[in-house]
């Protein structure tokens, strides 16, 4: 087995390797530098764990025990034991060159030295040398990383106040200008909320001014309107002032009522109250001429403040009628069909009986107190007959049973005079 002898390119003296490298394989050498290697990377007290050892790894730890130099944990510098003795990866055969030895040292030493720029392999001492070189080297860099750090911080340090107090002013400045952009955003918005008022009240007062002309153009048509109207007014004023001249002059009841007589029969407002084989009138006639006769006995009494006692009229033109005012009502009908029954019959006579019921009770109240109504004709209720006291006194009776045509229309004629009387009293009385 022949050796391998290297040179120191320091000093240039040979290197003794380790005789118990020699049967080490190339890959059991490369692969125990690698795990050395990667041990000398790890951080203090970190492990690995690993399974049970091979053979290679026994090779591998005893090549470790006579290696020149390893890495401390922590500073990262060189530790030297005292043999002489240097490590070579690499299959120790026949097809083995030096080349290849070298190269393969040269490849771990850059490795556990990080040095590229020194040849390999050194010895020992040159080791050690070429370590103290490092280590002063370090301890200037270091000194003068130091003294870089302390003027960087100061720098920094000068920088970050002027930065800061720079900072400060514009953050200053920034808050002033805020401060003057809200303002003018406010006064922005103000003038723009005093130019929208001004527009709606520029508007305003425009529509303003065109309604006022609106309503000066409709006040002028409204006078011219007016004075025409007034001109009418006056007009119609001066029409009814000449109509009211008249009608204070003229008698209501007598205007309204008008009662005459047509030879014996009594006519009251143009319709006959009352026949005569000689002058036929119609029951349509008649009955018209009750209703009329009816709406003036209501109209007297009603002047002179009278409520009947026993009845109550009902004018409703050829359909009037008589109502009692007791618990059992009773209508009576003032009114008479032609072909009628008896019984109707009977109570037509009985209508015109409380019909002069009712005009003596109006008799009664009108003589009351000075200046009274005095008739001409006196009245018989109970037996239902008209008296003419003004010539012959004769007794008249208003049924239509067991009478006459003449004497039914003379009873109705002195009716109707009691009634003219009436009217005149009346007249006469509440003109005053």
């Amino acid at each position: 087995m022949s050796f391998t002898r290297f040179i120191c390119q320091g000093c240039r003296q040979p290197m003794k390797l380790d005789q118990s490298t020699g049967t080490l394989g190339l890959e059991s050498t490369q692969e125990s530098a690698a795990s050395t290697f990667a041990s000398a990377q790890k951080e203090p007290g970190e492990t690995l764990q690993r399974g049970p050892p091979s053979k290679v790894e026994t090779d591998s730890e005893k090549l470790q025990d006579g290696a020149s130099c390893s890495t401390l944990p922590g500073n990262g510098k060189m530790s030297r034991d005292s043999s002489n003795k240097f490590i070579l990866l690499g299959k120790f055969d026949s097809a083995r060159t030096l080349s290849n030895i070298q190269k393969t040292a040269r490849d771990i030493f850059d490795i556990l030295t990080g040095e590229e720029d020194m040849d390999r392999p050194l010895c020992e001492d040159c080791t050690d040398e070429l370590l103290e070189q490092v280590d002063t080297q370090l301890i200037i860099v270091e000194s003068e990383n130091q003294k870089y750090k302390y003027w960087m911080g100061r720098i920094r340090e000068e920088e970050k106040k002027t930065l800061q107090g720079e900072l400060e002013g514009l953050e200053l400045e920034e808050a002033t200008l805020m401060q003057e952009l809200k303002e003018v955003e406010k006064n922005r918005e103000r003038i723009a909320a005093d130019l929208e008022a001004a527009r709606a009240e520029t508007k305003a007062l425009d529509q303003q001014n065109e309604q006022y002309w609106r309503d000066y153009s409709n006040l002028q048509w409204q006078q011219l309107e007016l004075q025409d109207q007034l001109r009418s007014i006056k007009h119609q004023l001066r029409y009814a002032q000449i109509q009211w001249g008249r009608l204070t002059k003229t008698n209501v009841f007598n205007a309204t009522f008008e009662i005459r007589h047509d030879g014996p029969v009594g006519i009251i407002n143009s319709f006959r109250l009352g026949c005569l084989p000689t002058i036929p009138v119609s029951w349509k006639e008649i009955n018209m001429a009750w209703g009329q006769t009816a709406l003036l006995l209501l109209a007297l009494s009603n002047k002179i403040g009278l409520e009947f006692q026993r009845y109550r009229l009902v004018p409703c033109g050829e359909r009037s009628c008589l109502k009692s005012v007791t618990a059992d009502p009773v209508e009576l009908p003032l009114f008479y069909t032609a072909g009628q029954r008896t019984c109707l019959h009977v109570k037509f006579d009985q209508a015109m009986m409380a019909f002069l019921d009712c005009m003596q009770q109006f008799k009664e109240e009108a003589e009351k107190g000075k200046g009274g109504l005095c008739l001409p004709c006196r009245i018989h209720v109970e037996s239902g007959v008209m008296e003419d006291s003004r010539s012959s006194g004769e007794f008249y009776s208003i049924r239509t049973h067991l009478n006459t045509e003449e004497q039914w229309t003379k009873a109705l004629r002195l009716m109707l005079i009691n009634f003219r009387h009436s009217l005149d009293w009346v007249s006469l009385r509440y003109q005053e």
